[in-house]
């Protein structure tokens, strides 16, 4: 191979003439893909939830269910709040904290519900962008109180099996007080951080969320750059909050099993299982349903699974945790027909 000097002073002859405007050319290309973004993210005013895209005959039966359900929902956790309320001999910790934990579940489901029953009878299902945002942050934060209220009842009943003698020192009316509105503040302080980061990502001009709710993992689908930091915070704000509040119920109610086991009479035996169960049973439900969809958001779960797990958590633990934690207890059954009465 022979090298010539003409060719390479043509080559680099050549090279200067075309890298600055190679280099101009993707500055552009660059600046108006940046511009077309930003405009995009500014123009984002509302949001498009695609909630349950069926037929109109499917839709009108899923709006029955619902407003059924949500009603029911409505009406059995009032009336636990009355009958603690009006009730003197129900003005201890356990029902302090069962008071609280219906009033909870009825803007539990109040934060997702109306809107989706709304959706199912618009032609356009649309939400406000601040209006989204709302309603991600206040359900989520709901929903992150509604864990703590879970490990504040498995500690008092924990304290009333293992504990009884130290019970009315440990946990008087006071302290449950104290307990309640530390579950509250701390639920609606955990989740502004991934909600505020959340909000400040660019979201491309496809505007549908294929969700009946602002999720934040749909959200960040949107997303026209990439945000794996975003994504990071979320999934380990998420796996914190769910392992540890988990792993303290279940070793509360292990330890209330394992005292019942010395229990001498079977009845009683019987008595603290079968109440255990129901509520081991509807921890797993809400437990089970939100970690599939939450403890790793960026897993890619398919639109309808997540759609039929949100339902779990969202709209029938509302419905089935109250009652679960009053029906089986006779001071809260001969209280209730006084309210109904």
């Amino acid at each position: 191979m022979v090298f010539n000097r003409t060719d390479f002073y043509d080559t680099h002859l050549v090279s200067s003439v075309w890298s600055p405007l190679l280099f101009k050319f993707q500055s552009l290309f660059l600046r108006k893909n940046l511009k077309s973004i930003n405009n995009c993210s500014s123009s984002v005013s509302k949001f498009i939830l695609l909630g349950f895209p069926y037929t109109w005959e499917i839709q009108s039966l899923l709006f029955s269910v619902f407003s059924g359900t949500y009603i029911l929902t409505l009406t059995g956790n009032l009336c636990i709040i009355c009958a603690v309320r009006w009730d003197h001999r129900l003005q201890t910790p356990m029902y302090i904290l069962l008071a609280n934990f219906s009033f909870l579940e009825i803007w539990f489901i109040t934060s997702t519900v109306p809107n989706m029953l709304a959706n199912l009878l618009s032609a356009t299902s649309t939400i406000s962008f601040y209006g989204c945002f709302l309603q991600s942050y206040f359900f989520f934060s709901m929903g992150t109180t509604e864990t703590f209220f879970l490990s504040a009842m498995a500690f008092d009943r924990y304290l009333a099996v293992c504990r009884p003698l130290h019970y009315p020192t440990v946990m008087t009316v006071q302290r449950c007080i104290r307990i309640g509105a530390g579950c509250w503040v701390c639920g609606f302080l955990y989740f502004l951080l991934p909600i505020y980061l959340i909000s400040q990502l660019l979201f491309c001009c496809s505007k549908k969320i294929d969700h009946f709710l602002c999720d934040p993992d749909m959200l960040m689908k949107l997303s026209c750059v990439p945000s794996p930091a975003t994504e990071t915070i979320c999934a380990v704000y998420n796996s914190v909050l769910i392992f540890s509040t988990f792993l303290f119920i279940t070793s509360s109610y292990t330890l209330v099993i394992r005292a019942v086991l010395r229990v001498p009479l079977a009845e009683g035996r019987h008595k603290a299982f079968s109440t255990c169960g129901s509520h081991l049973a509807m921890v797993s439900l809400f437990y089970g349903s939100i970690m599939v969809v939450y403890v790793s958001p960026t897993a890619g779960n398919p639109a309808g699974m997540q759609k039929i797990l949100s339902l779990f958590y969202s709209v029938l633990t509302p419905l089935f945790n109250p009652l679960i934690y009053s029906l089986r207890n006779k001071e809260m059954k001969a209280a209730l027909r006084k309210v109904v009465g």
